[in-house]
Parts: C-alpha cells; sequence; structure tokens
C-alpha cells in the first residue's frame, strides 16, 4: 500500500483508571472493562489494528462480518500514509451474542503527526463460530468524524505539504497542495524560529462534511473558508494541526484569496507553540493575517473594505477587537471588522516597529500564563508604549489608512 507504514500497534490491555467498585478485582488495578468477553474483544481489535497497519486485507476480513451497508474503513484509509493505529477498549455492553464496543482510537500520520490523533469510536459487534466479530465502527456520540468516515480518502503529497481529501479529485487536491507548499516557505521566512515546515490539510466534500471534521454544526462555519485544529502552548504531545478546508467557501475564491486563506492558516500552525491562553485572538488572527498578506501589495483599502466603510461613516471602533468579535456564528459585518481590524494593527507594529519587533511581541505575548497583563507587559517590554497609547495610535492608523 503506497505510503502505509508498519509503525507501531497496540491495543490496551487494561484501563488506566481504577474504579471503585472494581478496586479488588485481579489484574490491571481495576479493568474498567471486566465483562468476560473483553478480552477476546481486545484481542479482536489487536488483530485489526495489525491488519491495517500491514495492509493485509485478508487478515482485516477475518476481524468483521460487516452489516449491510457498513463502510469498508480498510478501504477508505488504504492511500493514507499511517505510522500507528491502535484501539483501546473502554466499554462494553453485551447481550446475548452481540454487544458494543467503547474504544479509543489513536493514530499518527507519518512525517506528520508527533503524538496520536485520538478519536472515540462504537464498534458493534457480533458473536459466531466462537468468536467475535466487528460488523461495523463508528464515530461515538457528539464526537467528531475521521476523514475516512465521510468516504474514501484521496492523498497528494507535497513538498512541505500532505493534502487528504473526499470527494475531491485529484486535479483538485493538486492544486490544494500546490498553495500550501508555496504558503510554508512564505510562512517560515516571515516567522522565524523552530517550527516543522509542514501542514496537513482536509478537504472533505461538504460544509455539512467540514462539521462533521469538527464535531460541530455547519451554521458556525458558512462564509469561513478554513479553520486550523491544534493545541495552544505547544506541549510536544500533541500532533500536527490539522488545516480544514471549507470546499464552499473557499470554492469561491480566486487564487489569490485561497492562497491567503492556506496562508494564514500555516501561519496558525508554525505559531502553535508560542499561542498561550494569554493571546488575544486581534494579535493570533491579525498576525496569519498579515503574513498571508505580506509582500502582496494589497492596499488597506482593498483587504480592509467593511471597516473602510466604518471609518468614512465616522464610525472607527473605539477598541481593538474583543475575542467575541471573532465568533463564526455571528455577524457577519462584525466578523469581517474584527479581522480587518486585528489585521491592520499588526501592520502598524511591523510598518513602525519593524518586523522583527512584531513577532517578538508575538512571543512575549504568548509567554505570559494568563491573559491578564500579557498585552500590557509586552507592549512596554517589546514596543516601548501603553495599552492606551497604541490604541490611539492604532485609530489614528485606520482614519489615514483608510479614511
Amino acid at each position: 500500500m503506497a505510503g502505509r507504514g508498519r509503525g507501531s500497534w497496540v491495543v490496551a490491555l487494561c484501563g488506566t483508571l481504577c474504579l471503585a467498585l472494581l478496586a479488588l478485582l485481579a489484574g490491571c488495578g481495576g479493568d474498567p472493562v471486566p465483562d468476560a468477553a473483553a478480552d477476546d474483544v481486545r484481542r479482536l481489535l489487536e488483530r485489526r489494528a495489525r491488519a491495517v497497519l500491514a495492509d493485509d486485507a485478508t487478515a482485516y476480513e477475518r476481524t468483521e462480518r460487516p452489516a449491510q451497508g457498513a463502510p469498508d474503513l480498510f478501504d477508505r484509509v488504504d492511500d493514507v500514509p499511517l505510522d500507528s493505529w491502535e484501539y483501546r477498549l473502554t466499554g462494553l455492553e453485551r447481550t446475548g451474542a452481540e454487544a458494543t464496543a467503547s474504544a479509543e482510537l489513536l493514530y499518527r500520520i507519518k512525517g506528520q503527526d508527533r503524538a496520536p490523533v485520538t478519536a472515540e469510536r462504537t464498534l458493534s459487534l457480533r458473536r459466531g463460530d466462537g468468536r467475535w466479530y466487528v460488523t461495523s465502527e463508528r464515530p461515538a456520540k457528539k464526537s467528531g468524524q475521521q476523514l475516512w468516515d465521510q468516504g474514501r480518502v484521496r492523498v497528494e503529497r507535497g513538498a512541505h505539504s500532505l493534502v487528504l481529501g473526499v470527494g475531491q479529485s485529484a486535479a483538485e487536491l493538486r492544486a490544494h497542495r500546490e498553495l500550501a507548499d508555496r504558503a510554508v516557505p512564505h510562512v517560515r521566512d516571515a516567522w522565524p524560529g523552530g517550527w516543522p515546515g509542514k501542514v496537513v490539510v482536509l478537504v472533505p466534500h461538504s460544509l455539512d462534511d467540514m462539521a462533521g471534521l469538527l464535531g460541530s454544526s455547519a451554521s458556525g462555519y458558512r462564509g469561513i473558508a478554513a479553520v486550523t485544529t491544534g493545541e495552544a502552548g505547544g506541549s510536544g504531545r500533541a500532533p500536527a494541526d490539522r488545516i480544514i478546508v471549507n470546499p464552499e467557501a473557499y470554492g469561491v475564491l480566486g487564487d489569490f484569496g485561497r492562497q491567503v486563506v492556506l496562508t494564514h492558516e500555516a501561519t496558525h500552525v508554525a505559531t502553535r507553540a508560542q499561542t498561550s491562553a494569554a493571546t488575544p485572538l486581534w494579535l493570533s488572527e491579525g498576525f496569519a493575517d498579515w503574513v498571508g498578506y505580506r509582500g502582496t501589495g494589497r492596499t488597506a483599502a482593498q483587504a480592509a473594505p467593511e471597516l473602510r466603510r466604518a471609518v468614512q461613516r465616522g464610525e472607527a471602533p473605539d477598541a481593538l477587537p474583543e475575542d467575541d468579535d471573532f465568533g463564526f456564528a455571528g455577524d457577519a459585518t462584525r466578523l469581517s471588522g474584527a479581522y480587518e481590524g486585528a489585521w491592520l494593527a499588526c501592520r502598524m507594529i511591523a510598518e513602525q516597529w519593524g518586523e522583527r519587533k512584531l513577532t517578538d511581541f508575538y512571543r512575549a505575548v504568548g509567554a505570559h500564563d494568563k491573559r491578564a497583563g500579557a498585552v500590557g507587559d509586552a507592549l512596554r517590554d517589546v514596543l516601548d508604549t501603553t495599552p492606551g497609547d497604541f490604541t490611539a495610535r492604532w485609530r489614528t492608523y485606520l482614519r489615514a489608512e483608510l479614511g
């Protein structure tokens, strides 16, 4: 199978949490799944994981008796370059010859993930011929889908990117890969410092499928071209970030807009380790837009039409955007104005203090343990100014650029 390595595989032989009522059970300190069938099911999941990694269709088929209409997970992940695939049984409900297993699926994509992605899964089981078989596997309730839950995954590998798509043509995925490969060097030039220098891009078939991957309502992402998922703060335990494209909003953009979007999202990947709970959204989103527009020649009037109209009406904002202003499900005009104002704040820093000061400022804010005082301290230490002075300069800058 193209790109698939054997990697590592393990199925947990015991639970990690002790339940008080099971504390006297023999074994691994209190098994959360004490049913006599649990060991058989664990061995089944172990064989299933081994077959996926070894690209062994025959061995995989021996683990299941699929129900009518059940998706063929093995076929759907066939092209995905997996480095590990592991099930951890967390619950088992049995009724005679049928059972429902709850499990954590932990997997890594080769060359991309620093740690396993964890997905909550539900597996329907049936016993026959003295063995358990999987009849279907699906996301657990209230859990986000994985891309292969939506169909067979196509893969495009680039110099700096890995693009995974469902319901997309090879040509469409190549176009995403070309833009992502251009975005990464651009981000690296703007953001000095260590980061892997590669991105994983997921391209689902529709907006509803994008929402399915995020475990959210589609209404919250309508009009949003892409989002990036990941762990703030860069503990090193989290897997590589995922850039998830909304094919409907992204699809109406021209080549310029698509490039800006992917560069913006790649910036979030690059800065994730220096982005923390102390970082306000105006800084993280504004900086990503600044990198996206950097070197394009885009003027403030061209890139900030909503804010320009507000300034020309005499309604320039009094303060930098609050986090709530960036809510996807809110007013579209308010959201656009928040992004535009954030971008112009970062653009102002780059122009008036210098690009290096902008990146230093970003790092200084993110280095704080909490939000209170983070921006004020960084303004003082890095830019030698105060919040009041900075806001006044920003408002003057808006009028000069957009008035």
